[in-house]
């Protein structure tokens, strides 16, 4: 991928988020501590989005969902549905793989509170578009979350709110950006451990989002 899908380590664009960083690299100097690149295919049929790397999660580990709940209930139930295979341990030598399929997030950088403010997240979108860009085969993309589904949407020129975000709701897309369309949006619900644990979002109602991206790329493929 080019080189400008992945921020710097040191990259400056966020004040805030910089300082933030700066003040992890003190306190937990072992730690990963930069900005946490995609993870997956380079060129897949299936791209998820989240929102922004987990303090102890992917901003620890160096890579997305790793380490934290939310890739518990994520890279499991993609397995289950023949995007993954090995077993997903919650770091980064675990061996887990992904199949044709890529997670990768709106904003790259650990936010305080998990919360990137509105400039943070148009600040970072380049790089998503970068990735966007160079995905030919791209057939499905599953936004978790209402910042992801947002995010993915403008940097294809896109306005969100002609497709209103809800758990489940699907858009079929036209061609943007000389990205290979159509491509299928499915929203959902982020697989957080407040939502699983509020039941805002359950397993089933999980994979009922999983099954409709593995059904789709099958029938694009046929």
């Amino acid at each position: 991928m080019a080189a400008c899908t992945v921020p710097d380590k040191n990259c400056p664009r966020c004040p805030r988020l910089a300082t933030f960083r700066k003040n992890n690299r003190a306190q937990y100097p072992d730690k990963f501590n930069a900005p946490v690149p995609a993870f997956g295919t380079d060129n897949p049929q299936l791209l998820v989005v989240g929102l922004a790397p987990g303090l102890k999660g992917a901003n620890f580990s160096g890579r997305p969902f790793t380490g934290d709940y939310a890739g518990d209930l994520l890279y499991p139930t993609l397995k289950k549905f023949g995007f993954a295979k090995g077993d997903y341990e919650r770091r980064p030598d675990d061996g887990f793989t992904l199949l044709d399929t890529r997670v990768t997030n709106a904003v790259r950088c650990v936010p305080p509170e998990n919360k990137p403010t509105g400039d943070e997240i148009n600040e970072c979108r380049s790089f998503l578009q970068s990735e966007l860009s160079a995905m030919k085969r791209l057939k499905v993309v599953i936004a978790l979350g209402g910042i992801a589904h947002n995010s993915f949407l403008r940097a294809l020129g896109l306005t969100p709110s002609a497709f209103k975000f809800g758990h489940k709701k699907h858009y079929t897309l036209t061609p943007r950006q000389g990205l290979a369309y159509p491509v299928l949006l499915i929203d959902s619900y982020h697989c957080s451990r407040y939502n699983v644990n509020t039941r805002r979002l359950t397993a089933g109602m999980f994979e009922d989002v999983v099954a409709l991206a593995r059904h789709h790329c099958a029938k694009a493929a046929a």
